[in-house]
């Protein structure tokens, strides 16, 4: 039996066996097809051998045999199935890979896993005892074992790479004939391939097109499990002698979870990757730890409706291949892990500028900070493995803004032109101004749909933003963008080992998200120094609170180091490393921080007072509580100067901490600040006072917030329900029963959780 795991709480195996074989490149060729609400087509995979066998010599050692990775947490046992053999293929438009389906009239061979398998043809393999599971049974056959889960797979074969016209250039020998020379003339090939220098980079995608388009020459017995699929080519021991170049047809499943199919604003259907619970596993046969870089090109197809983006160099436009259809194709020559792979294929509409560009113009205390650091790069290496480096381009180094476009739904459009068009060239500047060279070429920015489970999600040459960044001003959109777009240099150019210190690259893009913003509003020193502190106390209070509820273990960010003392304090021990508790302190006294105290106080003041008087009193008093409401000149007791957006926020979450307010005081928040107005950081903490106060004539925003806010609404289901209050309870169910179909998975399973 298969360990039964959730992703929401547990690990997931990384079942790749990387260090036996490491793909480098992936071509894929895909339809979209909106209807059954599937992705099918082929991919071939192009691999080398990996490190553990380049060590080793012969076919007899132990590394090179069968056996996996480490990482290779649980084992597949579901039967092997042989490929089916009588599938008819049809041919592609484009003139790229053939896929294959079930032809009319055909019996459908699939398993209840619409795994494709013929088991009365499988030469004698029918079960794991013969060929899967290798480890207990003792076969030599090498088993090549890929992440995989929620596809369908129907065939694998080995691609002849050597049938390619031209493809002798790559080949060391004169034609042969001998089936074991010709395994190893088409191997040799593409080594050759793989290894070409990085100024080839032109030449060798031509040739990993021709060769992903070149015909089979033998079929691969395959098995799926759980979480893998394995393969396997029989007789052949060890992996310098599998097959380097391997096709796969598959289709996803519409319930797979790394795509994500729904409704846009508009009600258009579309489909996007979630990166998250299970990375791109469910989107295509792939190597998922981040040790695995890659390079890739893409070719999907879909109606002509449609507007594809994806994680590529090159901003694609679509070819026409009959009325109605299609085709796109991008490209990516840095490696990369697979799980960087996004793609976006909806009825997006760009926003264009109609008349001028913005104006960027960079703080010269900040312009001066990149130029010595690039061209220490141009004149030395980078040392990373070999790639088109942009950081080697003295022309990209110059380049403050990359070229950017902007894509959401039709309704969403007149609000990004307002936003977007003119922050997007601020922030990018501001980026380069600090980091130097961009990583990337060029980049596109998507507003999905309202189910998308975070304000932000970056992705070489994508970035994903919420609708919920687009309300309230600029503030809460600038501080994201600049957060995704520092992912560029932390957690894309630069990544974690594995995913257990992902938490770094957060780190640097939180703490490079406030030196951009402030770069990009033109702040001076003393004012940028006043808004990050205020910043550090807001996420201080967040770290304080998830201390005091996570269990001890969690806190522990690194185990087994045993260096120096301040890496114990803050890596290896649990609770809030001594050095911030005294740094804490300090922020305070910012400026910002004291106003926003002074204004909690006066309202606490006010609230206080409110509570005290009789009922005599309220009704002496209340045309001065309705010239309160109404902001009127007399009132003296607050300061009306406009508050910040983050002292907003600390403001809301400072009164969040008294026992009662009395719902005058409430109104007069609501109208002194304009909260309905307000960013969704600001929305969410109104929300939450609005719930804890049970301030029943404003429940319509929190009802608003939770259909059109979903990435940030999770909390507030919870906090409906703690009050065992019916009303509250009735609106909880209201608005989950009207967006559970479309919700994040995750999300939808935290919130049942919750609500039943």
């Amino acid at each position: 039996m298969e360990t039964k795991l959730d992703p929401a709480k547990d690990d997931l195996p990384l079942m790749a066996n990387t260090r036996h074989m490491l793909v480098k490149h992936y071509v894929l060729d895909l339809d979209v097809d909106f209807k059954s609400q599937v992705i099918e087509g082929t991919i071939v995979l192009f691999f080398e051998p990996g490190s553990r066998c380049k060590k080793g010599g012969s076919a007899g050692e132990g590394d090179c045999l069968s056996q996996s990775d480490e990482t290779f947490k649980i084992r597949a046992s579901e039967p092997c199935h042989s490929p089916v053999t009588n599938v008819s293929a049809r041919s592609s438009k484009t003139g790229y890979n053939d896929f294959s389906v079930c032809a009319k009239g055909e019996k459908d061979t699939s398993d209840k896993n619409g795994n494709h398998s013929n088991r009365e043809q499988a030469s004698g393999i029918s079960s794991s005892k013969n060929c899967c599971d290798i480890e207990t049974h003792g076969s030599e056959d090498f088993l090549l074992v890929l992440d995989c889960c929620d596809l369908s797979v129907l065939k694998v074969e080995e691609v002849d790479v050597a049938a390619v016209p031209g493809i002798e250039k790559f080949t060391r020998s004169a034609k042969l004939t001998d089936a074991e020379e010709l395994r190893n003339l088409r191997n040799q090939i593409v080594h050759e391939l793989v290894t070409l220098p990085a100024d080839h980079w032109r030449e060798q995608l031509y040739y990993y097109t021709h060769c992903s388009q070149a015909p089979g020459c033998g079929e691969l017995l395959f098995s799926t499990g759980t979480w893998s699929l394995e393969i396997r080519k029989a007789e052949v021991q060890a992996p310098r002698d599998f097959p380097h170049a391997i096709r796969i047809w598959y289709k996803t499943k519409p319930e797979g979870r790394s795509v994500t199919w729904t409704t846009d604003q508009s009600g258009r259907p579309c489909v996007y990757t979630m990166g998250s619970p299970i990375n791109n596993r469910a989107l295509f046969p792939c190597q998922e730890p981040p040790v695995a870089m890659s390079t890739w090109q893409t070719t999907v197809r879909t109606a002509s409706c449609f507007v594809v983006l994806m994680s590529g160099e090159n901003s694609a436009e679509p070819a026409q291949l009959q009325e109605g259809l299609l085709s796109w194709y991008y490209y990516v020559t840095m490696p990369m892990p697979a799980s960087t792979f996004t793609i976006a294929v909806g009825c997006w509409t760009e926003v264009k500028q109609e008349s001028h560009t913005a104006d960027v113009q960079i703080n010269n205390e900040f312009s001066s900070l990149f130029s010595r650091a690039d061209l220490r790069l141009i004149e030395g290496s980078c040392g990373h493995v070999a790639y088109p480096c942009r950081f080697q381009n003295p022309a990209a180094s110059s380049q403050l803004v990359i070229p950017h476009r902007v894509f959401a739904p039709w309704c969403l459009k007149d609000r990004c032109a307002e936003i977007l068009l003119e922050l997007i060239p601020q922030c990018l500047s501001a980026a380069h101004a600090i980091l130097g060279t961009h990583p990337f070429s060029r980049i596109d920015v998507l507003i999905v749909p309202s189910n998308f489970s975070s304000l932000g999600m970056a992705s070489p040459h994508i970035i994903f933003l919420s609708q919920s960044v687009l309300t309230g001003g600029s503030h809460l959109c600038g501080t994201r963008l600049c957060h995704e777009i520092a992912h560029a240099w932390f957690g894309l150019a630069i990544g974690a080992r594995d995913w257990t210190e992902e938490w770094i690259s957060e780190g640097f893009a939180t703490y490079l998200e406030d030196v951009f913003w402030a770069v990009a509003q033109q702040l001076p020193h003393d004012e940028a120094r006043e808004q990050q502190e205020l910043k550090a106390l807001l996420r201080w209070r967040r770290l304080r609170d998830e201390v005091q509820n996570s269990k001890e273990e969690l806190q522990v960010l690194r185990y087994g180091l045993s260096v120096e003392n301040i890496i114990g304090a803050w890596l290896d021990t649990s609770g809030i490393p001594k050095p911030l508790l005294e740094e804490c302190q300090s922020w305070d006294q910012c400026r910002l921080v004291q106003q926003v105290n002074d204004e909690v106080t006066k309202w606490i003041q006010a609230n206080q007072r409110a509570r005290k008087r009789t009922k005599r009193k309220r009704r002496q008093d209340e045309v001065a509580f309705r010239k309160l409401a109404g902001l009127s000149v007399t009132l003296k007791i607050f300061q009306l100067e406009q508050l910040l957006p983050d002292q907003l926020v600390l403001l809301l979450e400072s009164l969040l901490e008294e026992k009662m307010l009395c719902l005058r005081i409430l109104q007069c928040l609501e109208k002194t600040y304009h909260l309905d107005e307000q960013d969704a950081e600001v929305r969410h903490r109104w929300c939450e006072l609005v719930v804890k106060h049970k301030y029943t004539t404003r429940y319509a925003e929190v009802e608003k917030f939770l259909k059109e806010d979903q990435a940030m609404g999770v909390y507030l289901y919870g906090e409906l329900m703690v009050n065992e209050d019916a009303k509250q309870q009735e609106l909880a169910y209201k608005c989950f029963a009207a967006t559970q179909k479309q919700m994040d998975v995750s999300s939808a399973k935290v919130v049942a959780e919750m609500l039943f």
